[in-house]
């Protein structure tokens, strides 16, 4: 199968700076779906021989541009081969509609990223790993429990986005009739979708703010619709996912069979995180004692998506992990 031609932008658009140390290209490849995903890959400048590799993705509603090419960059130049991956349906890679999200095809992104990288002439495809942020670490451990090939594991701040999907904040909502009206909606949204011929959006994080904002919602707003984070391409910077993504997630749970996962995992969240709670629940359900789970003293979910002001993304961590379960 030949990947479908992409227009890919070869400005350098993140929003962090670019690394003299490592060597930078756009490149695409295909899932088992037939969705052509765009990546940026990035590889230690005078690399020798076969390299280990990691793919990078998330956070959910973001795009390759944002933190996920900071995690890929900075691996980079740690010796590293990484790219950082547009899923399906969003920012530079293909699938239509746009805007939708899938359990099971952003799954396969991710096998899809492995599948690439296992045949990259510098690549030792026995030395592959993934790294998920936000919603994305929870598809990262999900894939982990379906794709032997992958070595090790991170979900740095992670979501289960089928959990929250269906049960709420906090599992605030966990019960049928909540459920059942949320469902109601969504399918009535599909009536006007289909009827209009558009898929409408949901929103992207609430643009003004709210000075009533919930801290959760005023740390998103920092990192999507300021300097630091915002992006063009980035749906939670704009107008967000098509309203009706929300459905499979709310019926296919992601997770089931974690604890059989036997390659290596490490659960990165931030004390202060609202959504701390998910990534430790993740973390009690890993048997094994490959598995780790790293608290970082002080820091918001969105710390962890470009450092923030004290800069605590744990890299000397996520690299002596990678290097100790690629090998």
């Amino acid at each position: 199968m030949k990947d479908e031609l992409l227009t890919l932008t070869q400005d350098w658009d993140k929003t962090f700076a670019r690394s003299e140390k490592v060597e930078h290209k756009k490149v695409t490849f295909h899932n088992r779906y037939g969705i052509t995903l765009a990546a940026d890959m990035y590889t230690p400048k005078n690399a020798n021989g076969k390299l280990s590799a990691v793919a990078v993705c998330g956070p959910f509603g973001a795009v390759k541009e944002q933190c996920s090419g900071l995690y890929a960059q900075t691996l980079a130049e740690r010796g590293f081969l990484t790219i950082a991956f547009d899923p399906s349906f969003t920012g530079e890679s293909a699938g239509l509609p746009r805007y939708v999200a899938s359990p099971d095809i952003n799954t396969e992104d991710f096998c899809a990223a492995v599948d690439f990288l296992s045949l990259q002439e510098n690549v030792d495809p026995e030395k592959i790993g993934i790294l998920g942020i936000c919603g994305w670490g929870g598809l990262a451990i999900n894939t982990a429990a379906i794709d032997t090939r992958i070595k090790a594991t991170i979900a740095s701040t992670m979501y289960d986005m089928t959990r929250v999907s269906a049960k709420g904040y906090f599992d605030e909502a966990d019960n049928a009739d909540a459920r059942f009206a949320m469902k109601q909606a969504l399918n009535e949204q599909r009536i006007k979708d289909y009827k209009s011929g558009e898929y409408e959006l949901a929103g992207g994080v609430v643009d003004p703010l709210p000075e009533d904002a919930p801290f959760f919602v005023k740390d998103y707003y920092d990192y999507y619709k300021t300097e630091r984070g915002y992006h063009p391409r980035s749906l939670n910077s704009n107008g967000g996912w098509n309203k009706t993504s929300t459905l499979s997630f709310i019926n296919m749970p992601i997770l089931s069979y974690s604890h059989e996962i036997r390659s290596a995992v490490l659960v990165i969240h931030g004390e202060k995180a609202h959504s701390r709670y998910m990534g430790e629940d993740a973390f009690k359900k890993l048997t094994g004692d490959n598995k780790e789970l790293l608290i970082i003293e002080g820091a918001s979910h969105t710390d962890l998506y470009d450092g923030g002001k004290r800069k605590v993304i744990p890299f000397d961590k996520i690299e002596e992990f990678y290097k100790e379960y690629l090998k």
